[in-house]
């Protein structure tokens, strides 16, 4: 059965003004690394620095591929939940929220969907995508391969280069292969991306 195989990674650690690091170069080198023995077709980035520089660095290791900008990948808050949705940790979060801004991010969420959530078309071959975006981006696509409630984005956080996949096939609901994978990464690279706390 023909499979579209999306390898989501969200961008290496980047600075308070949006630049990677020297940090998040090797993150997305090794990330490159691991992903170098499959058959990859393209590499999206979103138009954010971070992204960009991520997307270039780990394309360093897979020669003749497709690197290039897909606008859905920019960050972006998918879904404004009702109060009563929204847990007491983000309630703070979305003051000031206006409908137009919220209306503006589902916008971009469903074109995300749109574009990249589905099988390949009839009589197509496998097809193996890199999308190099942001912990909100990801969250929403392994949300919707879930068939989860909207609002389930919000606890769906992802370390900087770590590995998600889903598989989506004609007629079946998308197969989340795997979330958040770092073990391409060194421990000291790991978790980057979340806020301080123990990690195993």
């Amino acid at each position: 059965m023909t499979t579209r195989h999306l390898y989501l990674a969200r961008h290496g650690a980047a600075d308070a003004f949006g630049n990677l690091t020297d940090l998040g170069h090797r993150q997305a080198a090794l990330l490159g690394e691991r992903l170098a023995g499959m058959p990859i077709d393209a590499v999206w980035h979103s138009p954010l620095p971070r992204a960009v520089a991520s997307a270039h660095e780990l394309a360093r290791h897979l020669p003749q591929v497709l690197v290039d900008e897909a606008p859905e990948l920019i960050d972006h808050v998918p879904y404004v939940p009702r109060a009563e949705e929204t847990p007491s940790s983000w309630t703070g979060f979305f003051d000031g929220y206006e409908e137009a801004e919220a209306a503006s991010g589902h916008r971009l969420a469903e074109a995300l969907v749109a574009r990249f959530a589905r099988a390949p078309g009839e009589g197509r071959r496998d097809t193996h995508e890199v999308l190099v975006t942001h912990a909100y981006p990801i969250a929403w696509l392994v949300r919707q391969a879930l068939d989860a409630p909207p609002s389930r984005w919000l606890d769906l956080n992802s370390a900087n280069a770590a590995l998600t996949v889903i598989h989506y096939r004609a007629g079946l609901p998308p197969t989340l292969v795997m979330f958040n994978d770092m073990s391409h990464l060194p421990a000291d690279l790991r978790w980057t991306g979340f806020p301080p706390a123990r990690w195993p």
